[in-house]
């Protein structure tokens, strides 16, 4: 099932590889100014992805938000992988999609790409 918008986190230092990784992989990228953690873009291509950068979302790490169900990804997950074979840097995102009508779930459990392969870990944020 192909979730509706695809979050990932990078550690900040790495976001400046994934920002020249998109326009190749995606199309050109417009980033408006930053406003102070919070950058707001869009790839321009058909259709359009609403990008958000969030630096220190979770410490180190920063959140990227395609807004959008039309990435070339299904999942978080699919990203994650693909970032990371791309960057060879290390790709977090949560477990899978939720929706509210799922209940509570453990906010801690979250999924890891990198050199070792994908795995299950706690993130306690």
């Amino acid at each position: 099932m192909r979730q509706p918008d695809i979050e990932i986190y990078l550690r900040e230092d790495h976001v400046k590889d994934l920002l020249a990784w998109i326009p190749e992989a995606l199309g050109p990228l417009v980033l408006e100014e930053a406003k102070g953690n919070t950058r707001q873009g869009v790839i321009q291509s058909t259709p359009a992805i609403p990008l958000m950068i969030v630096r220190k979302a979770a410490g180190k790490w920063t959140s990227i938000w395609f807004d959008s169900a039309e990435t070339p990804w299904a999942s978080d997950t699919e990203c994650a992988h693909a970032v990371h074979t791309a960057l060879g840097h290390e790709v977090r995102c949560s477990i899978g999609s939720w929706d509210e009508s799922e209940g509570v779930i453990d906010p801690d459990r979250w999924l890891k790409v990198n050199a070792d392969g994908e795995s299950e870990f706690v993130w306690a944020l």
